[in-house]
Protein backbone atom coordinates (compact mmCIF):
# COMPACT_ATOMS: atom_id res chain seq x y z
CA UNK A 1 0.00 0.00 0.00
CA UNK A 2 1.14 3.29 -0.93
CA UNK A 3 0.74 6.28 1.45
CA UNK A 4 0.80 10.02 -0.41
CA UNK A 5 1.73 12.73 2.20
CA UNK A 6 1.95 16.16 1.14
CA UNK A 7 0.02 19.02 -0.83
CA UNK A 8 -2.85 19.18 -2.46
CA UNK A 9 -3.68 22.50 -5.19
CA UNK A 10 -5.47 23.85 -7.65
CA UNK A 11 -3.29 24.88 -10.91
CA UNK A 12 -4.58 28.20 -12.73
CA UNK A 13 -3.00 27.45 -16.12
CA UNK A 14 -1.90 30.24 -19.03
CA UNK A 15 -1.20 28.97 -22.22
CA UNK A 16 1.40 32.36 -23.34
CA UNK A 17 2.62 32.25 -27.22
CA UNK A 18 6.51 32.64 -24.97
CA UNK A 19 7.52 33.11 -21.53
CA UNK A 20 7.67 36.44 -20.12
CA UNK A 21 11.06 37.95 -19.68
CA UNK A 22 11.25 39.76 -16.07
CA UNK A 23 8.96 42.94 -16.23
CA UNK A 24 7.53 41.99 -19.26
CA UNK A 25 4.19 41.46 -20.41
CA UNK A 26 2.53 39.02 -22.71
CA UNK A 27 -0.97 37.76 -24.06
CA UNK A 28 -2.31 34.48 -23.05
CA UNK A 29 -4.17 32.23 -25.11
CA UNK A 30 -6.11 30.59 -22.90
CA UNK A 31 -6.71 30.11 -19.45
CA UNK A 32 -8.11 26.51 -17.64
CA UNK A 33 -8.08 25.06 -14.15
CA UNK A 34 -7.00 21.76 -13.10
CA UNK A 35 -6.57 20.09 -9.70
CA UNK A 36 -2.56 19.66 -8.93
CA UNK A 37 -0.61 19.49 -5.96
CA UNK A 38 2.54 17.42 -5.77
CA UNK A 39 1.43 15.16 -3.86
CA UNK A 40 -2.25 14.82 -5.04
CA UNK A 41 -0.58 14.10 -8.45
CA UNK A 42 1.76 11.29 -7.19
CA UNK A 43 -1.35 10.04 -5.60
CA UNK A 44 -3.58 9.78 -8.23
CA UNK A 45 -0.52 8.56 -10.86
CA UNK A 46 0.07 5.59 -7.94
CA UNK A 47 -3.54 5.25 -8.83
CA UNK A 48 -3.49 4.83 -12.13
CA UNK A 49 -0.76 2.63 -12.37
CA UNK A 50 -3.01 0.48 -9.93
CA UNK A 51 -1.82 0.52 -6.32
CA UNK A 52 -3.91 0.34 -3.33
CA UNK A 53 -3.32 4.61 -2.65
CA UNK A 54 -4.10 6.78 0.73
CA UNK A 55 -3.88 10.59 0.01
CA UNK A 56 -2.85 12.68 3.28
CA UNK A 57 -3.05 16.63 3.61
CA UNK A 58 -5.15 19.49 4.28
CA UNK A 59 -7.52 21.36 1.88
CA UNK A 60 -9.71 24.38 2.61
CA UNK A 61 -13.02 24.56 3.29
CA UNK A 62 -14.15 25.88 -0.28
CA UNK A 63 -15.41 25.47 -3.67
CA UNK A 64 -11.60 25.02 -4.83
CA UNK A 65 -11.29 22.43 -2.14
CA UNK A 66 -14.18 20.30 -3.47
CA UNK A 67 -12.93 20.63 -6.97
CA UNK A 68 -8.99 19.83 -6.05
CA UNK A 69 -10.55 16.59 -4.90
CA UNK A 70 -12.57 15.44 -7.09
CA UNK A 71 -10.13 13.20 -9.21
CA UNK A 72 -8.42 11.31 -6.48
CA UNK A 73 -12.16 10.65 -5.32
CA UNK A 74 -13.35 9.60 -8.89
CA UNK A 75 -10.17 7.21 -9.05
CA UNK A 76 -10.78 5.40 -5.68
CA UNK A 77 -7.74 6.84 -3.55
CA UNK A 78 -8.78 7.36 0.19
CA UNK A 79 -9.46 10.35 1.52
CA UNK A 80 -9.86 10.01 5.09
CA UNK A 81 -6.24 11.57 5.51
CA UNK A 82 -7.54 15.04 4.01
CA UNK A 83 -8.60 17.59 6.54
CA UNK A 84 -10.33 20.71 5.83
CA UNK A 85 -8.55 24.02 7.07
CA UNK A 86 -9.06 27.41 7.90
CA UNK A 87 -7.32 28.45 4.98
CA UNK A 88 -7.87 28.60 1.43
CA UNK A 89 -6.87 25.87 -0.59
CA UNK A 90 -3.72 25.79 -2.34
CA UNK A 91 -3.33 26.96 -5.46
CA UNK A 92 -0.36 26.71 -8.09
CA UNK A 93 -0.32 29.26 -10.89
CA UNK A 94 1.25 27.70 -14.19
CA UNK A 95 2.39 29.39 -17.33
CA UNK A 96 3.02 26.84 -20.21
CA UNK A 97 4.54 27.89 -23.57
CA UNK A 98 4.47 26.27 -27.25
CA UNK A 99 6.83 24.66 -26.41
CA UNK A 100 5.73 23.00 -23.30
CA UNK A 101 7.81 24.37 -21.03
CA UNK A 102 6.65 26.29 -17.88
CA UNK A 103 7.55 28.37 -14.96
CA UNK A 104 5.05 27.96 -11.61
CA UNK A 105 4.48 29.95 -8.51
CA UNK A 106 2.99 27.80 -5.44
CA UNK A 107 1.06 29.59 -3.14
CA UNK A 108 0.75 27.25 -0.05
CA UNK A 109 -2.78 27.78 1.88
CA UNK A 110 -3.96 25.23 3.63
CA UNK A 111 -1.16 23.07 2.91
CA UNK A 112 0.97 25.34 4.61
CA UNK A 113 -0.72 24.36 8.11
CA UNK A 114 0.17 20.62 7.60
CA UNK A 115 2.33 19.87 10.39
CA UNK A 116 3.77 17.14 12.84
CA UNK A 117 0.77 15.78 14.29
CA UNK A 118 -0.91 15.33 10.75
CA UNK A 119 2.03 13.17 10.13
CA UNK A 120 2.25 10.92 13.23
CA UNK A 121 -1.55 10.43 12.29
CA UNK A 122 -0.56 9.41 8.88
CA UNK A 123 1.68 6.98 9.12
CA UNK A 124 0.49 5.92 11.94
CA UNK A 125 -1.59 3.75 10.20
CA UNK A 126 1.47 2.26 8.26
CA UNK A 127 2.69 -1.25 8.19
CA UNK A 128 6.02 -2.70 7.69
CA UNK A 129 6.43 -3.02 4.11
CA UNK A 130 4.19 0.05 3.11
CA UNK A 131 5.68 2.65 0.95
CA UNK A 132 5.40 6.43 1.98
CA UNK A 133 5.98 9.57 -0.32
CA UNK A 134 6.58 12.91 0.46
CA UNK A 135 7.75 15.91 -1.34
CA UNK A 136 8.31 19.91 -0.69
CA UNK A 137 5.20 21.31 -0.85
CA UNK A 138 4.46 21.26 2.95
CA UNK A 139 6.36 22.36 5.81
CA UNK A 140 9.88 20.67 6.55
CA UNK A 141 9.08 19.97 10.40
CA UNK A 142 5.77 17.53 8.76
CA UNK A 143 8.22 16.12 6.41
CA UNK A 144 10.64 15.13 9.03
CA UNK A 145 8.29 13.86 11.76
CA UNK A 146 7.09 11.78 9.10
CA UNK A 147 10.28 10.36 7.59
CA UNK A 148 11.44 9.22 11.34
CA UNK A 149 7.88 7.85 11.78
CA UNK A 150 8.03 6.05 8.99
CA UNK A 151 11.46 4.86 9.91
CA UNK A 152 10.35 3.68 13.35
CA UNK A 153 7.32 1.80 11.42
CA UNK A 154 9.37 -0.29 9.14
CA UNK A 155 7.91 1.53 5.96
CA UNK A 156 9.93 2.78 2.77
CA UNK A 157 10.04 6.14 2.18
CA UNK A 158 10.32 8.11 -1.24
CA UNK A 159 11.36 11.75 -1.15
CA UNK A 160 10.92 13.73 -4.12
CA UNK A 161 13.04 16.88 -3.09
CA UNK A 162 10.57 19.22 -5.03
CA UNK A 163 10.29 21.92 -5.11
CA UNK A 164 13.71 22.21 -3.93
CA UNK A 165 14.37 24.03 -0.65
CA UNK A 166 17.17 24.94 1.90
CA UNK A 167 15.65 21.55 3.81
CA UNK A 168 16.44 19.21 0.54
CA UNK A 169 19.89 18.53 1.47
CA UNK A 170 18.97 17.65 5.71
CA UNK A 171 15.29 15.71 4.78
CA UNK A 172 16.33 14.21 1.57
CA UNK A 173 19.07 12.50 3.33
CA UNK A 174 16.80 10.98 5.44
CA UNK A 175 14.85 8.98 2.57
CA UNK A 176 14.89 5.47 1.88
CA UNK A 177 15.02 6.66 -1.75
CA UNK A 178 15.96 9.91 -3.14
CA UNK A 179 13.89 11.04 -6.09
CA UNK A 180 15.14 14.45 -8.15
CA UNK A 181 15.36 15.93 -11.23
CA UNK A 182 18.97 16.71 -12.77
CA UNK A 183 18.76 20.73 -11.38
CA UNK A 184 17.93 19.39 -7.98
CA UNK A 185 20.40 16.84 -8.01
CA UNK A 186 22.83 19.41 -8.44
CA UNK A 187 21.39 21.87 -5.89
CA UNK A 188 21.41 19.02 -3.60
CA UNK A 189 24.81 17.99 -3.53
CA UNK A 190 25.80 21.37 -3.84
CA UNK A 191 28.54 21.14 -6.75
CA UNK A 192 27.27 23.52 -9.64
CA UNK A 193 25.76 22.27 -12.71
CA UNK A 194 27.42 18.76 -13.31
CA UNK A 195 27.90 16.89 -16.69
CA UNK A 196 26.05 13.62 -16.80
CA UNK A 197 30.01 11.89 -16.00
CA UNK A 198 30.37 14.10 -12.94
CA UNK A 199 26.97 13.76 -12.06
CA UNK A 200 27.12 9.62 -11.93
CA UNK A 201 30.13 10.03 -10.20
CA UNK A 202 28.84 12.08 -7.58
CA UNK A 203 25.98 9.90 -7.35
CA UNK A 204 28.45 6.87 -6.57
CA UNK A 205 29.90 8.51 -4.01
CA UNK A 206 26.66 9.80 -2.34
CA UNK A 207 24.97 6.04 -2.51
CA UNK A 208 28.33 4.73 -0.83
CA UNK A 209 28.34 6.97 2.44
CA UNK A 210 24.65 6.80 2.74
CA UNK A 211 23.13 3.51 0.86
CA UNK A 212 20.22 5.46 -0.16
CA UNK A 213 18.60 4.65 -3.82
CA UNK A 214 19.24 7.35 -5.73
CA UNK A 215 17.23 8.73 -8.81
CA UNK A 216 17.55 11.33 -10.75
CA UNK A 217 15.42 12.34 -13.94
CA UNK A 218 16.99 13.32 -17.42
CA UNK A 219 13.90 14.28 -18.92
CA UNK A 220 14.30 13.49 -22.79
CA UNK A 221 17.52 11.68 -21.66
CA UNK A 222 15.61 9.33 -19.66
CA UNK A 223 16.66 8.74 -15.80
CA UNK A 224 19.97 7.52 -13.78
CA UNK A 225 19.38 5.67 -10.78
CA UNK A 226 21.90 4.05 -8.24
CA UNK A 227 21.07 1.02 -5.89
CA UNK A 228 23.29 -1.76 -3.96
CA UNK A 229 26.15 -0.75 -5.73
CA UNK A 230 24.20 -0.59 -8.93
CA UNK A 231 23.81 2.28 -12.15
CA UNK A 232 20.46 1.87 -13.63
CA UNK A 233 19.57 4.12 -16.44
CA UNK A 234 16.47 3.79 -18.38
CA UNK A 235 14.69 5.31 -21.27
CA UNK A 236 11.26 7.13 -21.89
CA UNK A 237 9.74 7.61 -25.33
CA UNK A 238 10.60 9.86 -27.78
CA UNK A 239 7.56 12.46 -28.05
CA UNK A 240 7.05 15.98 -29.30
CA UNK A 241 6.11 17.44 -25.93
CA UNK A 242 2.63 19.72 -24.99
CA UNK A 243 3.19 20.38 -21.46
CA UNK A 244 6.24 18.71 -18.94
CA UNK A 245 4.06 20.00 -15.64
CA UNK A 246 2.93 16.57 -14.98
CA UNK A 247 5.59 14.35 -15.80
CA UNK A 248 8.13 14.32 -12.80
CA UNK A 249 4.71 13.85 -9.99
CA UNK A 250 3.80 10.55 -13.15
CA UNK A 251 7.03 9.62 -12.86
CA UNK A 252 7.38 9.18 -9.01
CA UNK A 253 3.50 8.07 -8.97
CA UNK A 254 3.91 5.08 -11.38
CA UNK A 255 7.71 4.08 -9.55
CA UNK A 256 6.20 3.64 -6.50
CA UNK A 257 3.23 1.68 -7.61
CA UNK A 258 5.69 -0.82 -9.55
CA UNK A 259 7.58 -0.90 -6.54
CA UNK A 260 4.78 -1.77 -4.19
CA UNK A 261 3.73 -4.34 -7.21
CA UNK A 262 7.03 -6.56 -7.01
CA UNK A 263 8.12 -5.18 -9.99
CA UNK A 264 12.08 -5.55 -10.23
CA UNK A 265 14.05 -2.08 -10.00
CA UNK A 266 14.83 -1.90 -13.71
CA UNK A 267 11.39 -2.53 -14.84
CA UNK A 268 9.96 -0.28 -12.60
CA UNK A 269 12.48 2.28 -13.60
CA UNK A 270 11.80 1.62 -17.11
CA UNK A 271 7.98 1.94 -16.56
CA UNK A 272 7.98 5.14 -14.89
CA UNK A 273 9.75 6.80 -17.26
CA UNK A 274 7.76 5.59 -19.73
CA UNK A 275 4.51 6.89 -18.09
CA UNK A 276 6.36 10.33 -17.20
CA UNK A 277 6.44 10.49 -21.45
CA UNK A 278 3.22 10.24 -21.80
CA UNK A 279 2.39 12.67 -19.30
CA UNK A 280 3.55 15.56 -21.39
CA UNK A 281 1.50 14.59 -24.06
CA UNK A 282 -1.91 16.27 -22.39
CA UNK A 283 -2.17 19.76 -20.51
CA UNK A 284 -2.68 19.72 -16.87
CA UNK A 285 -0.70 17.63 -14.36
CA UNK A 286 -3.80 15.28 -13.12
CA UNK A 287 -5.55 15.30 -16.88
CA UNK A 288 -2.46 14.20 -18.16
CA UNK A 289 -1.81 11.07 -16.20
CA UNK A 290 -1.66 7.91 -17.90
CA UNK A 291 -3.61 4.76 -17.07
CA UNK A 292 -1.85 1.88 -16.59
CA UNK A 293 -2.66 0.35 -19.95
CA UNK A 294 -1.63 2.99 -22.16
CA UNK A 295 1.72 2.57 -20.16
CA UNK A 296 1.91 -0.36 -20.61
CA UNK A 297 1.33 -0.75 -24.38
CA UNK A 298 3.95 1.40 -24.66
CA UNK A 299 6.71 -0.23 -22.57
Amino acid sequence: MITVFGSINMDLIVTPERLPKPGETVVGSSFTTAAGGKGANQALAARRAGAIVRMAGAVGDDRLGSQALALLADAAVDLNGVRSAAEATGTAHILVDDEGENVIVVVPGANGTVGEEDAKRTVGGMTRGDYLMLQFEIPEAAIEAALISARQKGAASIVNIAPFSAAARRLGAMADILVANETEFDLFVGKGELSNEARETTMRALHAESGQTIIVTLGADGVVAIRKNEIFRAAGLKIEPVDTVGAGDTFCGYLAASLDAGLGFKGALRRAAVAGSLACLKPGAQPSIPFAPAVDAAI
